[in-house]
């Protein structure tokens, strides 16, 4: 049986540090061992169905209040499902890098008497279906800094991210080259560390 359910979202136009993360919440701590600021979030339901709700390669569709479960060769199918975790963000794995943006997933207890449906805390890693995709390499979104993107300085220590093409409002100031394990394997030619996250969570930054 598949029931149907509503549970709480929230939809990160730029993820946590401490999320699925790489750095990449737009304000990145250009010190690593520092958190950076959150940032803004938008709330909103969350509906579908499944025996998993949002399970990976499932789709969504996109909406201004809600987003619902939809088949994938639906007309209203935006946003497939790239990776999908339990618990909460800062406590879970991050997202591939070039994930789009993330769903926040409330636990939502079954109201049936059978208990099918029981929607548990989580998160999913969201891929558009067409262009755009602000979490590629250089293209200034996504919940993720990853090698390719550029960043700019927020001041305060903090770097946010910006599209490498300078047609944003913030032209790049430093391009993200190599994701490291520890500082000393950036090349020398680094004038940035950038907080990544991961297995190698150091990003040595040049300029552009």
């Amino acid at each position: 049986m598949r029931g149907r359910h509503a549970v709480g979202a929230v939809l990160l136009a730029a993820v946590l540090v401490t999320g699925c993360q790489s750095g990449g919440t737009g304000d990145e701590e250009a010190r690593l061992g520092e958190n950076a600021p959150a940032s803004p979030t938008r709330n909103g339901p969350i509906s579908g169905y499944g025996t998993v709700f949002l399970a990976v390669d499932e789709c969504s569709s996109f909406g201004t209040t809600s987003f619902t479960e939809v088949p994938c060769g639906g007309e209203r199918a935006a946003a497939r499902v790239v990776a999908r975790f339990d618990g909460a963000v800062g406590d879970g794995p991050p997202c591939p890098g070039t994930t789009d943006f993330v769903l926040h997933i409330s636990e939502q207890s079954p109201s049936d008497e059978d208990g099918d449906g029981a929607v548990p805390q989580g998160y999913a890693c969201m891929r558009n279906l067409a262009p755009p995709h602000p979490g590629d390499p250089g293209s200034g979104g996504g919940p993720r800094t990853i090698v390719g993107d550029c960043v700019y300085n927020s001041g305060g220590r903090q770097v946010r991210e910006t599209s490498c093409d300078g047609k944003a409002a913030k032209k790049p100031q430093y391009k993200v080259v190599k994701a490291v394990a520890k500082r000393t394997e950036c090349p020398v030619s680094t004038a940035l560390y950038v907080q990544l996250g991961g297995e190698r969570p150091v990003g040595c930054a040049r300029p552009v």
